[in-house]
């Protein structure tokens, strides 16, 4: 049986303990197919195949949830002693991890074996993986788009059958942006809910967090379940879900829909049209869904809050590269993108950061009151569907610009920031939010264009309540709502 022909990881894992495949046999077939297959999508930035064979003979699977099940780490943070780790980044094309981190042991705990790294944009910080290092990762679909950022190499290495599920992590929308252009299951967890540390703890200052891209619900639903944790040391404390809550029928539910962008850009006929099959199937069901004309937050004053803490932190990140390397960092160093943001943190006062994260407290206490009158949010994953490479280029002024940055004052910064995302913005507008809310959010595979181009549709629920969003999930793919 080749790896493509197993339909999720948990069909994996239960060969694996019922004996009726052996782990090696799963990273044998999963590395062929890697092989065959990477040449076509450019999603793999570095294996470790021998000592994958190796565990496969060797670690003890038994009563492991995903017992032998063979992925890839996303090639930003989730870090493995020894391994390479290069966030898509030149400075780091020779570094190894030191440790691995509390995510990846997590993994190991669960029985995964682990073969390479999956690529990513530059630290993260696009929707669509164009790492100059490693080059852009295709979307199987149509090689001339991109997969999406920044868990594309993950999102790719799962949509065209290398593997079920990948590791993947989210800032902005990084596990939904590609969920929704490949067709996969996206999900981002509450803030607090995975592992995070020992190296980071507040990533983004908990706008980022760790989970997966899968190909089932039940996958989707298990991997939380065993993943999460109620860890105190982390600065942000969850009560872990009861398997009750996952698993209990789901009673009638208040969703609000809509398929406004939240910055006022344009959304495509098909990103509209899913949102509104994804409604009806959730109308089906007995929920209440009801489209709202406006936005529980204001979207552009969102997104420049997110622009200037993404600003803040690089700046803080550069700061620890620099004492670590014994330099400061020139433009030469990194990629143009990376340079202006890098620059742009250097000018913002604290005071203005620290009204920028009491914002992000009024944004949670205005969903939670947006809550208390609709259990979900419904609106489109992304604008439209996977961008063909370079579309996002950009000019040759702002490039300019971007390249003598820091002779600019912080508030010009910041325009140029926005000016130097706005196009690729306007195409992914609606994963944002949650990641400063810290919300759970998930995007569905419900359509695909009359190109087959897939596109998803995003729920967001309460803080805490991933529970309703996986039933809601399982019922949609019980009704084979997915395409």
């Amino acid at each position: 049986m080749s790896v493509n022909e197993w339909s999720d990881a948990t069909a994996m894992a239960e060969a694996v303990r019922n004996k009726t495949v052996i782990p090696r046999e799963l990273v044998k077939d999963t590395i062929s197919e890697a092989e065959r297959t990477n040449t076509k999508i450019n999603a793999i930035v570095s294996q470790r195949y021998e000592k994958a064979l190796e565990e496969a003979e060797t670690r003890d699977f038994s009563d492991k949830p995903f017992a032998g099940v063979p992925i890839f780490l996303k090639d930003l943070g989730q870090e493995q002693a020894g391994e390479p780790s290069t966030a898509g980044s030149r400075l780091f094309t020779s570094y190894r991890a030191k440790e691995t981190d509390n995510y990846v042991k997590k993994l190991e705990e669960l029985g995964f074996i682990i073969l390479g790294r999956s690529s990513t944009p530059e630290f993260g910080f696009k929707n669509i993986s164009d790492a100059q290092i490693h080059g852009p990762v295709n979307l199987p679909d149509d090689v001339r788009r991109n997969a999406g950022g920044s868990s594309g190499g993950a999102a790719a290495i799962v949509s065209s059958g290398i593997s079920p599920l990948a590791p993947a992590s989210d800032g902005g929308g990084s596990i939904r942006i590609p969920a929704s252009f490949n067709g996969l299951i996206g999900l981002k967890p509450t803030r607090g809910r995975l592992p995070v540390g020992p190296g980071s703890f507040r990533g983004w200052q908990g706008a980022s967090v760790q989970f997966a891209l899968t190909k089932s619900v039940r996958d989707t639903k298990r991997l939380l379940y065993h993943m999460q944790t109620c860890q105190m040391e982390s600065p942000f404390i969850l009560p872990k879900l009861a398997k009750e809550s996952l698993e209990q029928p789901i009673r009638p539910l208040k969703i609000a829909f809509s398929t406004v962008s939240p910055i006022s850009g344009k959304v495509s006929e098909s990103a509209i049209t899913a949102t509104k099959k994804a409604a009806r199937a959730l109308e089906s069901h007995g929920h209440h869904v009801h489209e709202i004309t406006h936005q529980p937050l204001n979207g552009v004053e969102a997104m420049q809050s997110y622009y200037i803490m993404n600003s803040v932190e690089t700046a803080a990140m550069f700061d620890g590269i620099e004492a670590a390397l014994g330099r400061q960092m020139t433009l030469e160093d990194m990629e143009l993108m990376t340079w202006a943001i890098f620059q742009s943190g250097q000018k913002i006062p604290a005071k203005v950061y620290s009204k920028v994260l009491t914002q992000w407290d009024q944004y949670s206490h205005q969903m939670a009151n947006f809550h208390e009158s609709y259990d979900i949010l419904l609106t489109p994953t992304v604008a439209d569907v996977a961008p063909k490479h370079g579309q996002f280029a950009l000019s040759e002024s702002l490039q300019n610009q971007l390249k003598h940055m820091s002779e600019f004052d912080w508030p010009k910064q910041q325009e140029l920031i926005w000016d130097m995302f706005s196009d690729s913005l306007d195409w992914t507008p609606f994963t944002q939010q949650a990641n400063l809310t810290g919300q759970p959010s998930i995007s569905l595979p419900v359509y695909r264009d009359g190109q087959g181009l897939s596109l998803g549709v995003q729920l967001t629920a309460a803080k805490g309540r991933e529970d309703l969003l996986l039933r809601l999930a399982q019922q949609m793919e019980e009704d084979s709502v997915f395409s």
